[in-house]
């Protein structure tokens, strides 16, 4: 019997293929492409945020799509496959997992995690080597990265050769001292980059403080979001009830069916 995998590398390579295949698919390139795998990995993290196992499958079928597509794309040019692709994460869990596939022990997660940043250290510091340069602690975290998964992995780089807060409570000082330095910009009526400058750094800061924390803030930022969402369609449903919508209403009408909405969800009269 053919295997599912056999299949989906059938059709994407039919897709791609000059000779009748899909207009749409034969103009793509990697970059054209990238966009899209990105909103793929976010909808699959919505699938488990929202607990959908069913609608996890499915998105988890669309990322792996992307992976088929840039191995196919690869093959067309003579560079690599998809079982090329496979083999080259293989060799590397088999490498960075000793304890599993080798002599070494490791007794807790947190010391597995450790051990998992030693090994992809060694590897940078190998590649640095090999290119006749010095390696740097914050080598490998990518531009790309969306600015709070970014700033974490900045800081735990950091963290890891020992230029980290001692405790939590320091970092909360250091985020009351850019909040006085935002308003300070902000009431001398600084330049809108300046502004920005002082954000940045606040922000930083409470990055730092989640790491310290272990609150992974991308997640604590979600969570926050959702919640908003929910008590804000909770105010227009109340708005709604007496035939009005949110620009009908004053901002302290709004406060008021907001503070309600906080009690509801609390179990508070």
């Amino acid at each position: 019997m053919t295997r599912n995998i056999d299949r989906l590398l059938d059709v994407m390579a039919r897709l791609r293929n000059p000779d009748g295949g899909c207009p749409w698919d034969l103009e793509q390139t990697y970059r054209s492409i990238a966009p899209h795998t990105i909103e793929e990995a976010y909808e699959v993290a919505d699938a488990i945020e929202k607990d959908d196992k069913v609608a996890l499958r499915e998105e988890l079928g669309d990322l792996l799509f992307q992976v088929v597509y840039y191995s196919q794309m690869a093959r067309e040019e003579g560079l690599f496959d998809f079982d090329e692709v496979a083999g080259v994460i293989t060799d590397k869990m088999i490498r960075r997992h000793p304890h599993v596939f080798g002599p070494e022990e490791v007794k807790s997660s947190d010391q597995q995690t450790s051990r998992w940043e030693d090994h992809k250290a060694a590897e940078r510091a190998a590649k640095a080597a090999e290119e006749g340069r010095a390696p740097s602690a914050l080598e490998g975290v990518i531009a790309g990265l969306p600015a709070l998964t970014r700033a974490l992995k900045l800081q735990n780089r950091a963290a890891r050769v020992g230029f980290d807060w001692t405790d939590a409570r320091d970092i909360l000082d250091k985020i009351e001292e850019e909040v006085r330095e935002l308003r300070a910009e902000m009431d001398a009526g600084s330049a809108q980059d300046r502004v920005a400058d002082e954000l940045g750094d606040l922000l930083f800061a409470l990055v730092n403080l989640a790491r310290r924390l272990k609150v992974e803030p991308e997640t604590a930022l979600r969570g926050t979001n959702a919640k908003f969402e929910r008590r804000f369609h909770r105010i227009e449903a109340l708005l709604s009830a007496e035939g009005r919508k949110p620009q009908d209403a004053t901002l302290d009408e709004m406060e008021a069916l907001w503070q309600q909405a906080k009690r509801e969800e609390r179990g508070e009269s």
